[in-house]
């Protein structure tokens, strides 16, 4: 599979465009800025973009309106042809948001119910009670998710909704031939309605990547051969940072050993969840972390632990926001992409990656732990790769059986001999390919 080899970059398009956050029905040709960006993703070094909500919907993009129109506030659907066009000819591979749990209460179907109610063709595409009432005092109940009315749940025990979705999903392959989904909620949607997309995916293209996004819970119960292909790893995502600022990295290594690790009873192993250090709906990395000189380290980690990395819009040149400043805050319209040392760092562990069979596919084994230090290895049959990080502001002197002589680091190319133990920077991150 194609993802397990990549590094994505995550865009949400409406903040990403600078559009406005109701749908005021004006035609812009936003979506085209991601034409400047191309270059500036290549560079980094991702080879996939993850589109947030890009149909018409009526406001942030998850209440959709039409599964087959790109949001007239981005541009017209030949305005994405060339966007995916051009990420296609440089190799970039584009993945949308799938949000089929729910969809706005400008859909076609809802609004034909609420002009219609019982007569309508489309009651049994949600869940109704025309004896209650809803908080639009619409003169009927329906659910909304998890409480929120302008998000008006599907009936996926319906056939003619999951033709509709199916059919949507066919129309983004056929005509823009995109290479997957990222599905919003994975974890409400009805079990047999994924078995059923995974089956028409499998026959719409070749290693066609379903991702889902999952809070909580067992991955497996939705990641395996008849469903998912991957998860977002939302356990290991708070780990990482919260490490950096309590300086006890036994919490994300514990994280990745219950998921990754050598013991029969691990979690995930062989999996290939997303890891993300930041998202549109989190306080960027560069405002959580309690310390600005773990930022490098903060990806690092993220690059060199099993899973496919995701880099999201801005955070890549460091740029902040808080969970408490509000969704516009997190998913910002930047006038142009930016470049300093951390891209170039995030751009060398993106080669590092993408280039390392071990870091792709290796298993993962704790070395040296301390609160301050941890070394871990990945290893295939091939290949055997050590990443060590000092988050200290002093050296670190590590001692361990390399079991070689030499390596060389994968992110800055020097050479590095295990003779007497290895020196730790202060700050410090590396990525040893050991020599054999």
């Amino acid at each position: 599979m194609w993802a397990n080899e990549s590094v994505f970059y995550q865009i949400y398009p409406l903040g990403f465009c600078g559009a406005p956050f109701e749908n005021d029905g004006v035609l812009e040709h936003r979506i085209l800025k991601v034409l400047e960006w191309v270059e500036h993703i290549e560079k980094l070094g991702c080879n996939a973009v993850y589109f947030s909500p890009v149909f018409e919907s009526d406001t942030h993009g998850y209440n959709t309106r039409d599964y087959k129109q790109l949001d007239v506030r981005l541009g017209t659907n030949e305005d994405f042809a060339k966007v995916a066009k051009a990420l296609h000819e440089a190799g970039i591979r584009v993945v949308l948001d799938g949000v089929f749990n729910h969809v706005g209460r400008g859909f076609f179907a809802f609004q034909d119910v609420l002009k219609n109610r019982e007569a309508s063709a489309y009651k049994d595409w949600f869940h109704i009670d025309f004896h209650g009432n809803s908080n639009y005092n619409d003169g009927l109940w329906y659910e909304g998710w998890e409480g929120n009315y302008d998000l008006v749940k599907l009936n996926l025990r319906n056939e003619q909704v999951v033709n509709h979705i199916l059919e949507a999903v066919s129309f983004w392959v056929n005509e823009f031939d995109i290479d997957g989904l990222r599905l919003d909620v994975a974890y409400c949607l009805d079990h047999d309605f994924v078995r059923r997309l995974r089956r028409h995916c499998d026959g719409l293209k070749e290693e066609f990547f379903l991702l889902g996004e999952m809070l909580h819970g067992d991955y497996k119960v939705l990641v395996n051969g008849e469903m998912l292909h991957s998860a977002t790893n939302y356990e290991c995502y708070k780990g990482l940072y919260s490490s950096f600022n309590s300086m006890n990295l036994f919490e994300i290594i514990h994280s990745l050993l219950r998921q990754f690790g050598p013991e029969n009873w691990t979690l995930y192993r062989g999996l290939h969840l997303l890891s993300f250090v930041d998202n549109h709906d989190v306080t960027r990395a560069a405002s959580i972390l309690t310390n600005e000189k773990h930022l490098p380290l903060l990806y690092a980690l993220c690059f060199g632990m099993p899973g496919i990395p995701c880099v999201y819009y801005g955070s890549e040149w460091g740029a902040k926001a808080t969970k408490q400043q509000g969704d516009p805050a997190l998913r910002a319209c930047f006038e142009e992409p930016l470049e300093n040392e951390l891209t170039e760092w995030i751009a060398a562990l993106a080669e590092a990656k993408r280039g390392s069979e071990a870091l792709n596919y290796g298993a993962f084994r704790s070395v040296v732990l301390t609160n301050k230090q941890c070394i871990f290895e990945r290893k295939t049959e091939t290949e055997r790769v050590l990443v060590a990080i000092n988050a200290d502001n002093e050296p670190y002197m590590a001692h361990f059986d390399a079991g070689c002589g030499q390596a060389v680091d994968l992110i800055s190319g020097k050479l590095h001999d295990f003779g007497g133990g290895s020196e730790l920077s202060p700050y410090s991150a590396y990525f040893w390919k050991m020599e054999k």
